[in-house]
Order: structure tokens, then sequence, then C-alpha cells
């Protein structure tokens, strides 16, 4: 036989190899109709854990723990949230199982640190428990000036970027950061101003977010609160009183559309209409506008208010008693018109 049949016996082989390496390591190897699926490796994975986690999405196993194997991949398992697009081949999978990809995060309007653990658990790899145990570890409260009641004002609403597999302790971590990040010198200034520390201003922000979504009502709201401070008298928050029968009832998913009058006598630190001053902790978690109503309140003489039953979703202000007993009679006429009993 020639060297030239020798030849091109030899390339043809070559490029059958060469045919048979890119079918089973460059076409498609994937086992899903979406356009893409996200994977999560806990912390500490085994490949064993990898290739189970991913079976149900891979065509060929064989295939990837082969490309896997050339590619060192067992011995260099990494945690965290992977994106498989519908059609990577082997090479393409291995590699995507490389690149973590961040999670955003967003939470906003929650009422307790229970709720917002649970929010959260969902979004990265800690659970409730170890969120809640981290949040509320003694040594990280006394070190920044906070307790179990207020430890809920660290948290400001906002969507935000970590890894999945985040620990407990590094989210808590960047948590405070955020936190202490937001309170510059001039809002530190603008609560000092007003007798307030940034953990009473973000409770009583979160008193004003519930008394109205209005934005524009809200820096009255808050001058309303600010004169019964200043003049010693109770703030008599309803947003209060149903945040405590909430927490008697251990039901936060309940709605409370109206407050009774026995309510009002309901034992609880968080009702102001039997104690004085704030609650020990915020209520909700309240949105930046209402923090900032807070430091910048309109300045007025009024210290009632009530929900006006002529601009919907508004309030009636007054400054005298008389006054605010004419509007509170008009909107608790309409209500049992309404027939709203609870």
């Amino acid at each position: 036989m020639n060297k030239s049949k020798i030849f091109k016996i030899l390339a043809a082989v070559g490029l059958i190899v060469v045919l048979l390496i890119y079918i089973k390591f460059f076409t498609a190897n994937t086992n899903f109709d979406k356009e893409e699926v996200f994977v999560e490796i806990p912390t500490d994975s085994k490949y064993e854990d990898v290739q189970r986690i991913l079976s149900p999405y891979v065509k060929n196993m064989s295939d990837f723990e082969l490309m896997a194997n050339l590619r060192s991949y067992p011995e260099n398992v990494k945690a965290g949230r992977f994106l498989l697009k519908k059609g990577m081949s082997a090479f393409q999978l291995v590699a995507t199982m490389r690149r973590n990809v961040p999670v955003k995060l967003a939470f906003n309007n929650q009422e307790r640190l229970e709720n917002l653990c649970e929010r959260i658990s969902t979004q990265i790899e800690p659970d409730t428990t170890k969120l809640l145990a981290t949040f509320r570890d003694t040594a990280f409260l006394e070190k920044n000036g906070f307790t179990k009641e207020n430890v809920f004002a660290m948290f400001l609403p906002n969507t935000y970027e970590f890894y999945w597999n985040i620990s407990a302790e590094k989210f808590r971590d960047k948590m405070l950061e955020e936190y202490n990040k937001f309170w510059t010198k001039e809002r530190i200034a603008k609560a000092t101003e007003l007798n307030l520390t940034p953990v009473q201003a973000i409770t009583l922000a979160s008193i004003v977010h519930k008394e109205t979504v209005k934005k524009s009502e809200r820096p009255t709201v808050a001058g309303v609160y600010l004169n019964r401070l200043r003049d010693g008298m109770k703030l008599q928050a309803d947003p209060t009183v149903i945040y405590a029968l909430k927490l008697r009832d251990n039901d936060f998913d309940q709605i409370i559309k109206r407050v009774l009058y026995n309510d009002l006598f309901i034992a609880s630190p968080y009702n102001t209409y039997q104690n004085l001053g704030l609650p020990p902790g915020p209520i909700a978690m309240p949105d930046i506008d209402a923090i900032d109503a807070v430091l910048n309140p309109e300045k007025h003489d009024y210290i009632y208010f009530c929900a006006s039953v002529e601009k919907f979703g508004y309030h009636e202000f007054a400054a005298t008693m008389e006054q605010h007993n004419v509007n509170a009679k008009k909107y608790a006429d309409w209500l049992n018109a309404q027939g709203t009993k609870r």
C-alpha cells in the first residue's frame, strides 16, 4: 500500500474520531424543555451529590462524567447556584458548573423578623432557623446596639445581590453594612435633632408606613406623632394595636380592618394606647420614603387625625379634640354604614 493511500486512510480515521468526539462532547446534552434552569449545589457537596442533582437535567450522564473527569471537576466541586441552558453540551455543562450565579434578593413590606427570614430562606441557602438564630445572637446584638425586639430595624427594603450559598453570618453582616451606610451623618443629625436614635426613627417610620400609603401625606402623619412625643402624649396609633393583636394570636396573616374599643386595652408593650412613647421595635419594615418622612416631618400644630370619608385613603387632621371628635364621628358612622365589624 503506497504512502498516499495510508495517509488518506489515517486522515479518514482521524476525521471520524474528531467527529465522534464532537458528537460526544460538543452537541446538545440537556434533558429539559425550558430555555434555562437553575440548579443549587449545597455547601460541602461531593461530586456524587452533583451527579444526583444534575441527573434530571442531563441526557447522557456518562458523557458529562467523562468530560468532568477530563477537566478535573470532581476534585473541584463548587457550591452555589448555576445556570443550565437548553442545548448545552457536556463541555458547556461542566464549564457552567464552575460559574456561581448571584441571586438578586428582594424584600419589603414584611411585618416582623420571622416573616423576613422565611422569605429570605427561599432565596438563599441558610434556612429560617439558622437566619433567626444569627440575627438574634446575643454577642452581635450587644456589639451593635440592638435588642431582639428592634434588630428588625436593621433591614432596609431594597434589592440586593448575593451568592446563593452565602452563610447566615455573612448575610447578616452585609445587612448591617447596608444599614450603617444608609445612616449617613446627615440622617443621624436629623434624627438627633428630633430626639430619636436611628432605631427609634425606623420604629416611628414603621407606624407612619402602616398609617398611610399616600407618600404625600406621610410627613404630615410623622409630624403628628412627633408633636405627641414632644408633648408627652401617648401615640395612640391603631397600627400598634393591630400588631399587638396579631402577636397575641400568633397570626400575621389575619386582616384587621377595624380596631374595636376593647382592643385598645390589650396588654402588650406594642399597644401605644396603653404605653407612653414608642413600642420596643418596628411593627413593620417601613419604606425608605416613610423613614425620610420621619426625618423630614411637616411642621404643624396637629396632634390628631383619622381616616377621611371624603378623600379615600387620606386622613383628616386636627389641632383640637373638638375638631377631631367631629372627624372621628364621620368615620365611625361611615364604617357602621358599611357594616365593617373587624
